[in-house]
This record gives C-alpha cells, structure tokens and sequence, in this order.
C-alpha cells in the first residue's frame, strides 16, 4: 500500500548536498542518529512538562521535519560515505522506536485525551517497525510497507501538533486521530509480514 516513505527518494536526493558537507567535516552517521534521538527525547520532556501552553507544540512539527531530514542524512552518511557499522543499525532501529516514543506519548497528558489510544497507537507502531526488521531476520529486505510507516506517523503527529498550537479546540478528534493511527499501523505490521514471507524461501 502507498505511503509517504515513497517520497523518500526525492527528499533524499535534496539532502544529498548537506550529508556531503557534513561528511567533510566529520560528522559520522551515528552522530546523526543520536542527535536526533536526544532531541526527540528533549522535545517530548518539553510537551510532556508544559504542554499545557499550547503553542508550543508548534515545535513538533518543525521538529519532525527536521528529524526525517536527520534520519535520511544518517542513512546517506551510512551508504555513501562508508559509516555503514553493526552499531550504527542498532542506533538506527533503536533510535526510531525510542524517538516515536518520546514524541508521542506527551498527546496523553493533554486535557481530555485518553491515554490508552495514545498508548495503543505507540504499541502498534513498535509492533509494526519490530516486523519490518524480521524481514531480514527471516532472509528478506527490511520492510517499510504502508499504510503507517514511520513518515506516515511523522505527517500525522505533526498535523496533531500544528492544529494544537494554532489553538484548534481539544476534542474527541485527537483519540479519533490516535485510533486511525493504531488501525493503519496494525494493517502495516500485517502488510510488513505477508510482503516478508513472500520474498523469502519456504
């Protein structure tokens, strides 16, 4: 099914320019990847403390566009300039996971929300990158198949953060959002799973 990682090529290619110039000064892709960890992990401590002052989840938007430019830096440092390492795949996977976390469960602390969907659309989520990556595990690629791949959930997080910060009311809407992520993803995981099994030998 489509998804937004389509697109990736594209962006990629845009990045190509400033993963060059990072390179030349040194900068390693792990580097990369955990800057974008740690400031996940920052922005989500910042909307969990005081997310109540709603403007600031205007942050999250910008935040995440910079975090899919960081993670696509990473990957062209990986492939293009020799940082590809054992430890740098740790990171990556990882790193994601950890980020998505972070960045999602501060939605829970804003009035009205329920949790347990916030939770769930967490869940899920993990659950469909940890199938993406059993796709090489079991002798196949390593699976970003949609609906709800990990750009899909940026767009959606984003589009939730930029609607609270310009003051669009609290409501239902938000758990509407986190169930409709918590089903596409869990259609992802399945679509990560059948797509795995078919690449691969009996």
């Amino acid at each position: 099914m489509a998804s937004i990682y389509d697109l990736k090529p594209r962006f990629v290619a845009l990045l190509r320019p400033i993963a060059a110039r990072l390179a030349a000064a040194g900068v390693t892709a792990n580097a990369v990847t955990l800057a974008a960890m740690l400031g996940s992990i920052g922005v989500g401590v910042v909307l969990a403390l005081w997310g109540t002052c709603l403007q600031l989840w205007l942050i999250l938007p910008v935040f995440l566009f910079l975090r899919m430019a960081a993670n696509a830096i990473d990957g062209i440092l990986a492939r293009e300039f020799a940082m590809k390492s054992r430890l740098g795949a740790i990171l990556n996977e990882v790193g994601d996971v950890i980020s998505d976390t972070a960045l999602t469960l501060p939605v829970a602390l804003l009035p009205g929300v329920s949790g347990f969907w916030v939770v769930m659309a967490i869940v899920t989520a993990i659950i469909s990158e940890m199938t993406g990556i059993l796709g090489q595990v079991i002798g196949g690629s390593r699976r970003y198949d949609g609906p709800m791949g990990k750009s899909d959930r940026a767009v959606a997080l984003g589009l939730l953060g930029l609607l609270v910060g310009f003051g669009f009311p609290l409501d239902s809407w938000i758990d509407w959002e986190m169930i409709i992520v918590a089903l596409l993803a869990a259609v992802t995981a399945v679509n990560r799973a059948r797509h795995a099994l078919a690449e691969t030998p009996k």
